[in-house]
């Protein structure tokens, strides 16, 4: 989509007649990207990386490749630079998404894009192959009005996320000097009317209880280790109200938010975000009715708000756990809660964008789930998250609205223009 060199008014008036009507062309995009497999697991992304370069290669003045961790995850960046020397904007979005499931439950192919009554259907469309599509188009559309802004527009796409990203972002950032930039946007699921500008930590935890066998008709010889398991997670459960510091800015931010936030996300969900969640996943011990049993596991998903580190989380769960005969526990992953100034320059952009474009102004919010931008934030790159709203992500019948694709699609053009114009 080039400008027209005879027009004469402003080049961004001009940029936003031109896209006015995205629609077919992202379309054909996320058509495109759903085509291609890419269920985690097995985590192949192969198809879709090198479906991606096929829409990119024939873009003038873009560099794009595929760049492979570990088999089978394959990687896409693309650059395109502008009139000259200037800042750095990446647009990062992941390439993997869950199994399609039992194909009997879906009411059309989940691996053909399907547009019924405003709604497009398909596996990944919502997390996050529909935001992927739109930062592909933002970068095409603004190939034809590099003339415009200055600086390098950047792509990363991820192979990994769904698996924490190691092989993912988090190899592109070690390995790929240009895949870190003065400021981020990510197209995950979400919402144009929510902004998130940060994401609660984590810590996995097993939990195995150690007593002693006997006949159930004899418990008076045994230790019954599923007895002591549910005590030990019974005082995990009082991790819930561990205090949280909340720094002021994210709060107020929160606060703020949560009317508009809660419509979308489900009610409860700012208390979420301010407190620790605790989740027992998987529980398992015992061999038979009658016998008492001597082993017994449970593993744990723990949610930290800002205001509560690792460290401190971590102590906390030694303080109980620790005094407890025939407990032993291990982490099986960390990482620390994360935000970006909810003034910050990226996400106001990207709000001011947003009200353009779906005539209503966006509140910012932290994100409940987690997403690779927190390894931006961890490489101290400014990051929002701005995707399409999800309905049955994960499930059968997985799908978007089509109006609100064609939006998006809007705002990472306009956001990505308007970040690159400025020179500081």
């Amino acid at each position: 989509m080039k400008r027209d060199v005879n027009q004469v008014v402003n080049p961004r008036t001009a940029l936003r007649a031109a896209i006015e009507d995205t629609a077919g062309d992202v379309v054909a995009i996320a058509s495109r990207l759903v085509s291609a497999v890419s269920e985690n697991p097995p985590g192949d992304t192969g198809a879709i990386a090198h479906a991606i370069v096929d829409v990119l290669r024939p873009v003038a003045n873009v560099d794009v490749e595929v760049i492979e961790s570990e088999a089978p995850v394959a990687n896409v960046v693309a650059r395109l630079n502008g009139r000259g020397p200037g800042r750095r904007l990446v647009f990062n979005g992941h390439l993997d998404t869950f199994p399609a499931g039992d194909r009997a439950q879906w009411e059309s192919d989940p691996f053909t894009l399907a547009e019924r009554h405003g709604k497009l259907y398909g596996r990944g469309i919502s997390d996050m192959k529909g935001g992927v599509a739109c930062a592909i188009y933002a970068m095409k559309t603004l190939a034809g009005w590099r003339n415009d802004w200055s600086g390098e527009l950047v792509l990363t796409f991820a192979g990994d996320e769904e698996s924490m990203g190691r092989l993912g972002t988090q190899y592109l950032l070690d390995h790929v000097p240009f895949a870190v930039g003065d400021a981020m946007v990510c197209g995950d699921a979400g919402s144009p009317r929510v902004l998130r500008f940060g994401e609660k930590g984590m810590v996995w935890m097993e939990v195995t209880a150690h007593g002693h066998a006997s006949h159930g008709a004899h418990v008076h010889l045994g230790d019954n280790a599923i007895e002591l398991l549910v005590e030990a997670l019974r005082k995990l459960t009082s991790l819930r109200d561990m205090p949280v510091d909340t720094p002021n800015d994210a709060s107020a931010a929160m606060q703020a938010a949560a009317r508009v936030s809660e419509a979308l996300s489900g009610k409860g969900e700012s208390d979420v975000l301010r407190r620790v969640t605790v989740n027992v996943g998987t529980i398992e011990g015992g061999t038979s009715t009658n016998l008492v049993p001597d082993v017994a596991r449970a593993s744990l998903d723990i949610r930290i708000p800002l205001g509560v580190t690792v460290a401190q989380l971590e102590a906390e769960i030694a303080k109980l756990l620790t005094p407890m005969h025939g407990i032993d526990y291990r982490i099986t992953n960390r990482y620390e809660p994360s935000y970006t100034d909810p003034d910050h320059e990226i996400i106001t952009t990207t709000r001011d964008v947003c009200e353009e474009i779906i005539g209503e102004r966006p509140v910012v919010n932290m994100r409940v789930g987690a997403s690779d931008s927190r390894l931006y934030r961890y490489r101290g790159v400014p990051t929002v998250v701005c995707g399409l709203t999800p309905h049955a992500m994960g499930g059968a019948n997985e799908h978007v609205m089509a109006d609100e694709l064609n939006a998006l699609a809007k705002i990472f053009v306009l956001t990505a223009f308007d970040f690159l114009q400025r020179t500081t």
